[in-house]
């Protein structure tokens, strides 16, 4: 099968559920390889209590959650979590020095992307030449092209899923959310076009 993309997935593209479910999904259907350190999962599960604690849900339980959540990914994604990092972090003179270990964790992991929204913090003159810093947008477009047919194969398990866990999603709903709220407008375009065929 050649050689597996690797990404390295930062806490902002993470943090919204949605979002975090579909960029996973497509790492299942082996559309690429998620790479992250203990950093960044650290600060997701801190965001994500944060996040249920703030949808009414009590603090303890929301601790536990984001916890699970923590876990799992650990769990379905052994070989994502980047270690021996620590020595490059602040050799890349990045204007926010907390986003040091993102770029280190992606020097170690063999990245050829780092994936965050925040594009002006990882400018181009800072990062090895060999890694691109790319919206959840843009990746999500540039993942899905290479085969659509696995992206909409993703969607589909997130929402044979979502009924299983909570509120159920359709296939539809999910695309439109991808679409009105993550603007990930072209990565849709070809998972509609596919479906429909």
């Amino acid at each position: 099968m050649g050689v597996v993309f690797t990404a390295t997935l930062d806490t902002n593209v993470l943090w919204p559920s949605l979002q975090r479910d579909f960029l996973l999904s497509l790492a299942v259907e082996g559309a690429y390889r998620p790479t992250w350190s203990a950093v960044i999962l650290e600060e997701l599960e801190y965001h994500e209590a944060a996040k249920l604690t703030k949808r009414g849900i009590p603090t303890v339980e929301a601790a536990e959650r984001a916890a699970t959540l923590i876990a799992a990914m650990r769990r379905e994604f052994i070989d994502a979590e980047v270690e021996g990092w620590e020595p490059l972090e602040g050799t890349f003179g990045l204007p926010d020095p907390d986003d040091e270990h993102v770029v280190a964790a992606a020097v170690i992991a063999g990245a050829g992307a780092i994936v965050t929204e925040n594009l002006r913090d990882f400018p181009a003159d800072k990062i090895p030449p060999t890694i691109q810093v790319l919206s959840a947008r843009e990746f999500a477009k540039n993942t899905v092209a290479l085969n659509p047919r696995h992206a909409l194969a993703a969607v589909q398990e997130i929402a044979s899923r979502y009924g299983r866990y909570g509120a159920a999603l359709t296939v539809e709903e999910i695309l439109d959310t991808l679409r009105d709220r993550y603007s990930m407008i072209q990565a849709v375009e070809m998972m509609v076009e596919v479906a429909t065929e």
